[in-house]
């Protein structure tokens, strides 16, 4: 029996987030530049979307560049530009084929002004798609989102918007670059590394974590199966006993 058969399709994650590290990694191990990482990248990016959409997760979040990223050589964010905007081209028949919506969070204003102008004509063209939502999570630092959050949460209760015994975490969450999606069931990070990367703190507060070594170009279907069935053979108590959970 394969993978992709001992799946239980009844018990998916709702919402699967990655964090898609190893590309640099990955071409330095061939003796390629950095950018050739990234190219491949998409290639896993593209399988796994796929793959996903057939399986029936409902969101997936895909960690494709950070606050922090900005902070790499100029060459390599130019490049990463670059990627984003050509794969947003050469997808968005994919994406209306399939029925996937698109959707970005992040600090999307620092992006350069074409690849802003083209995420946001994709995300326009598949606004009424059905069957998954496609996060990109671009220019985003959760704890830039948090204290972001705080301070127009801040100012409503300033201005006699809310009041301070109204606030709870479904204020909070209204807040928040994700309002429009549930919390995160299952992370999957690759390349070896074993930490969150200041992605989304406040939605994986419950999330179940899963660590592989595979570099993100290396990661195929299989992979992306194997992460499931670790999910699904864990208990997920939510802080309660398993007795209560039974």
């Amino acid at each position: 029996m394969d993978l992709l058969q001992k799946i239980d399709l009844t018990r998916l994650p709702q919402h699967l987030a990655i964090i898609m590290d190893g590309n640099g990694r990955w071409a330095k191990k061939q003796g390629f530049l950095r950018a050739i990482g990234h190219e491949n990248g998409t290639k896993s990016v593209k399988k796994i979307i796929q793959s996903c959409t057939e399986l029936g997760i409902d969101y997936l979040t895909l960690y494709a560049f950070s606050t922090e990223n900005w902070k790499r050589p100029k060459l390599e964010v130019d490049t990463l530009m670059k990627v984003l905007i050509n794969a947003l081209k050469k997808e968005v028949d994919t994406l209306q084929k399939n029925n996937i919506r698109l959707n970005a969070i992040g600090n999307l204003e620092l992006l350069p002004k074409n690849a802003q102008k083209q995420l946001l004509e994709v995300i326009e063209l598949t606004k009424d798609n059905t069957l998954m939502t496609l996060t990109l999570a671009l220019s985003y630092g959760s704890r830039e989102e948090l204290t972001n959050a705080v301070r127009i949460i801040s100012e409503k209760v300033k201005n006699n918007i809310i009041s301070i015994d109204s606030i709870d975490d479904s204020i909070i969450n209204q807040h928040l670059y994700t309002h429009n999606l549930p919390d995160v069931d299952l992370v999957i990070r690759t390349s070896g590394e074993h930490r969150i990367s200041n992605f989304l703190l406040w939605q994986i507060a419950y999330a179940e974590l899963y660590f592989t070594a595979v570099l993100w170009p290396d990661f195929k279907e299989d992979d992306l199966y194997e992460a499931i069935l670790s999910y699904q053979n864990r208990e997920r108590r939510f802080g309660k006993t398993s007795e209560q959970i039974k």
